[in-house]
């Protein structure tokens, strides 16, 4: 029997990419894993080609793009990255081209890769935080969240995929352990003593995996997923034990985070302080168990860290 194709975005960013890694891995799985990228002459979209993967071409502004590539596929991976353009606006509209386009190649199971809208829970009039770009408390949050409603509005078989804080972001997004003006490494967040859900950017697509393998029984379902949910305090400890040196956390009000002056630190500090007022509805939702039976190898922060240590700068 042929294999059932699912077309994958951002086949060559974190999480797109550890789908497909997933799919190549499980060769007697039923599945066979179609790239899906800006740039088929990219060193990684080469790379999987190389490895016996289809690389198309699309782009996520063009819908027609997008309904060519998704052509003759069985399910779609959606994914967008808020952080290429920082735009919430173009982040919606995105995924409501990626939603029009599996809809029209009648695509039989999209997973849309989410987050929630903040504002419920905190609506624009809410002091509590400041509204960013006009209309948003979170906006890569809020921007996904909001394209949610689409998918169900134009009847997309859709499961909706609620992800976490990546602890890959120690390497690549600068929130590993620094060195304070005293030498000592500290590792800042503005969380205070609440629980963080975390998970490796490989998991996230083991666990969409798992989801398509599951067939259609969670299409019309949010499933939300962690591999751990851990304190500041706790995920310190454990890079203290891994690094093999002293890191203390600590914990920087979102009022100073959003000081702090790299691009999108408003953005976070915001995502943050929503975390930390809300952690029990936060972490209600991400389901441990739920995460490790879509994926049996789903990985502890200190199994993570066993494997990636090396890999994260101490600044």
């Amino acid at each position: 029997m042929s294999k059932k194709i699912i077309a994958v975005l951002g086949a060559t960013g974190a999480q797109g990419g550890s789908l497909v890694k997933a799919i190549v891995a499980d060769a007697s799985g039923g599945f066979a894993a179609r790239a899906i990228t800006r740039n088929v002459d990219s060193d990684k979209a080469r790379d999987l080609a190389q490895r016996g993967v289809e690389v198309v071409a699309a782009d996520l502004d063009h819908t027609k793009s997008l309904e060519k590539a998704f052509a003759g596929a069985d399910g779609v991976f959606a994914v967008t990255n808020f952080w290429e353009h920082f735009s919430a606006e173009k982040e919606t509209q995105q995924a409501k081209n990626v939603a029009d386009a599996a809809k029209n190649a009648k695509v039989a199971h999209t997973i849309w890769s989410t987050l929630e809208d903040t504002r419920k829970r905190v609506p624009l009039t809410d002091d509590r935080m400041p509204t960013l770009h006009g209309k948003y408390k979170v906006p890569h949050f809020d921007g996904k969240g909001e394209a949610d409603d689409y998918f169900r509005r134009i009847g997309l078989a859709t499961t909706f995929l609620v992800t976490s804080f990546y602890w890959d972001n120690l390497i690549a997004f600068g929130m590993g352990p620094k060195k304070g003006e005293d030498g000592a490494l500290a590792f800042v967040l503005p969380m205070a003593d609440k629980k963080l859900p975390g998970i490796a950017a490989e998991d996230i697509g083991k666990c969409a995996y798992g989801i398509f393998k599951r067939g259609g029984d969670l299409i019309g379902k949010t499933v939300a997923v962690a591999g751990e949910h851990l304190t500041g305090t706790q995920m310190a400890e454990a890079m203290s034990r891994a690094l093999g040196q002293p890191i203390t956390y600590k914990y920087v009000p979102p009022e100073i985070y959003r000081t702090f002056g790299f691009p999108g630190a408003e953005d976070l500090a915001n995502m943050f302080q929503y975390k930390r007022d809300f952690e029990a509805e936060f972490c209600g939702v991400r389901d441990l168990a739920l995460a490790r039976e879509l994926n049996p190898e789903l990985q502890t922060f200190a199994q993570w860290l066993a494997r990636n240590k090396s890999r994260i700068p101490i600044g």
